[in-house]
């Protein structure tokens, strides 16, 4: 209910055995573009645009300082979206392809030598990249390479110094050896943690969510997961919201047209609660237990009030 870079280093994390695990992938390689010019300005904690999904995403992102901010010539980048359902962009549970097609070209033009989009789908892999738009979105563009993937080598285990609840679990290792993590989630309600974005978006990264629901505290291990796996861009698709019926729907679907950004997880993920409509009601980040357990816990600020916070309009 509702009331309910850190560069990342491979070489701290410990590997231990890997069990069989599925998850979806797509490579994506643009042609050569010129990465857009960045605001040089001191650029604000939280951006909110309004308009097309597209260009409401490069907007909000060169709004943040630009892609060149988080990518540097030769990295290696990770986006998260939501593809965990074989569901259609138009039912709300998936991020929506448009968004997540924009943030891989300003990587390319930012200078990654990799940029892969990735998630650990809840039903079958090809078909939630196929019904999910996400392989057509890619289809087109030159090297794209979509693929499901069952085996054991795709994920290592590795501890979580900081965790209360979640001790260690295993994560996809083109995670731990990326240099950027971006998460792209969409934002939309959930039946066991009353809503999902950024923060609960990083279970996807993972193998074993079972033991997140029926051995752990959820809200706390979702918190211990995001010591560990912390964007250094989030990127959330509000562009239209599941308001209720989630994580998978159907539901109540109400449009938005809005994009939020921020270096700050628990930061985008209260502009998100707070920007939509939850079962019917509006609610205060507070009232979500994950996002206020992060903010206790400093991994970010849920208290929008005493951030900068941009609207931009495409």
């Amino acid at each position: 209910t509702m009331d309910n870079r850190e560069d990342m280093n491979r070489r701290a994390f410990m590997k231990k055995s890997a069990r069989w695990a599925a998850y979806a992938t797509v490579a994506v390689t643009f042609p050569s573009l010129h990465p857009q010019e960045a605001d040089t300005a001191t650029p604000p904690d939280i951006v909110v645009t309004n308009g097309a999904r597209g260009p409401a995403t490069r907007a909000a992102v060169h709004a943040l300082g630009g892609m060149t901010r988080f990518v540097k010539r030769g990295d290696k980048v990770v986006i998260k979206p939501n593809m965990s359902f074989p569901n259609s962009p138009e039912m709300g549970s998936t991020t929506h392809p448009e968004v997540v097609r924009e943030l891989a070209a300003m990587c390319h033009e930012a200078g990654a030598s990799s940029v892969l989009i990735l998630d650990n789908p809840l039903r079958d892999a090809e078909l939630c990249l196929e019904r999910s738009g996400l392989k057509n979105a890619c289809g087109g563009v030159t090297g794209a390479r979509t693929e499901g993937l069952v085996s054991n080598r795709f994920y290592e285990e590795v501890k979580v110094p900081e965790g209360v609840s979640l001790k260690s679990t295993m994560v996809m290792k083109q995670v731990l050896e990326a240099n950027v993590l971006i998460a792209a989630p969409v934002a939309k309600s959930h039946s066991a943690t009353g809503v999902s974005f950024s923060m609960k978006g990083m279970m996807g990264l993972v193998y074993d969510r079972r033991e997140f629901h029926l051995d752990l505290d959820l809200n706390t291990a979702i918190v211990d997961l995001c010591t560990l796996l912390h964007a250094h861009l989030t990127v959330i698709d509000a562009s239209r919201i599941l308001s209720s019926g989630g994580p998978g729907g159907p539901g109540k679907v109400i449009p938005l047209n809005k994009i939020i950004a921020s270096t700050d997880m628990v930061a985008a993920d209260a502009m998100a609660l707070e920007q939509g409509v939850w079962y019917g009601r509006k609610f205060k980040a507070n009232q979500v237990r994950h996002i206020q357990m992060a903010h206790d816990r400093a991994l970010g600020n849920m208290d929008i009030a005493s951030q900068m916070v941009k609207e931009v309009k495409v």
